[in-house]
């Protein structure tokens, strides 16, 4: 059997990016589950290499074509980024923004041109990206750019796992309606149809996870959904309409339920919420260090893990590779060659 190919990119080249991708390719359940292959630049990778007093063989390569994965050497497509002492780790600054995201496009074209199974990027820093000029919005956006999908029609699904213990573990999904914007831009955003696409794309995703009849369960906006009209009315106007609707296709969506209490409910597949914080919160407080958003709506498999860049810690080999491992695995398991 064929491993599935899988991009990881370095994200922000001063935060804790190339330490737990480097971490992750070395992994042995990583190399069990897929052909691991980095995208960044050698000079960053090394550097963090050093400081952590991580061993590794780095083959560089100049296109993923050229992989070979041989033995226990370590693939990089080397991405010249930095000039000798320009990456100063911990810091923020606009070289290393635009390195992050160059890295990103380098492996959505690789995966575009057949070349890797899926990609899953490290952690970015903002404030870096927006000093080097980038307009960004969060990674669907991005994604959907470089694929030539409609920003409207990629959204982000972070997923997690939960239980008590090991053996009662289960996945949990949690799709948003709209990400990155103001509070008061979201409620725009959320239309009857924006609520459908996101409902549609979230049960595309599903079944190409292998779920056969995803069930999907949407939140409202309002308190308690607007609790019948007296705390708002986009559930009876928007939200419910547009289930309603998803429903007459033959999709299996209930809702519009309470955002604080619909994580309880037992047996869905994925929980679509309508902004980034109904989601985002409960995600961080259940699995912080082990929680992955996927863009999901795109021709890509791409996958960020859920933390920061963590420039606090770059470089003092603190970072725990958890969530990268976690994302990796959720898309080695959807990109499995047949």
């Amino acid at each position: 059997m064929t491993l599935p190919r899988i991009a990881i990119t370095l994200g922000d080249p001063a935060g804790i990016g190339p330490e737990i991708a480097l971490k992750a390719a070395l992994a042995p359940e990583v190399r069990a589950l897929c052909r691991p292959l980095l995208f960044g630049d050698r000079s960053a990778l090394a550097a963090h290499a050093a400081a952590c007093g991580i061993t590794a063989h780095i083959e560089s390569i100049a296109t993923a074509a050229a992989a070979t994965w041989r033995d226990e050497r370590v693939t990089l497509v080397e991405l010249a980024q930095f000039k000798p002492g320009e990456l100063a780790i911990g810091k923020v600054a606009a070289a290393h923004g635009r390195a992050a995201l160059d890295s990103a496009r380098a492996a959505i074209a690789a995966a575009l041109a057949g070349e890797v199974d899926a990609v899953v990027a490290a952690p970015q820093t903002e404030t870096a990206i927006e000093r080097a000029g980038i307009a960004f919005d969060g990674y669907p956006g991005f994604v959907a750019r470089c694929t030539g999908v409609a920003e409207e029609d990629a959204f982000l699904m972070i997923c997690f796992e939960r239980g008590a213990s090991p053996a009662s573990m289960t996945e949990v999904r949690i799709v948003h309606t709209t990400l990155h914007v103001s509070l008061r831009r979201a409620i725009d955003l959320i239309t009857r149809e924006r609520v459908a696409q996101a409902i549609r794309s979230t049960h595309r995703a599903l079944r190409r996870f292998g779920i056969a009849a995803p069930r999907i369960a949407v939140s409202g906006l309002n308190p308690h959904a607007g609790e019948g009209g007296l705390f708002g009315d986009e559930e009876t106007k928007v939200i419910a309409p547009a289930i309603a609707g998803i429903q007459a296709e033959g999709i299996a969506a209930e809702g519009p339920f309470g955002a604080d209490t619909m994580f309880l409910k037992s047996g869905y597949d994925a929980y679509l919420v309508m902004v980034h914080d109904q989601g985002h919160i409960t995600a961080k407080i259940q699995a912080f260090d082990r929680s992955a958003g996927i863009t999901i709506g795109t021709p890509v498999l791409f996958s960020s893990v859920a933390h920061g860049s963590a420039l606090d810690i770059a470089g003092g080999n603190r970072a725990n590779p958890g969530a990268m491992v976690a994302a990796i695995r959720r898309l080695a398991g959807a990109s499995r060659p047949a």
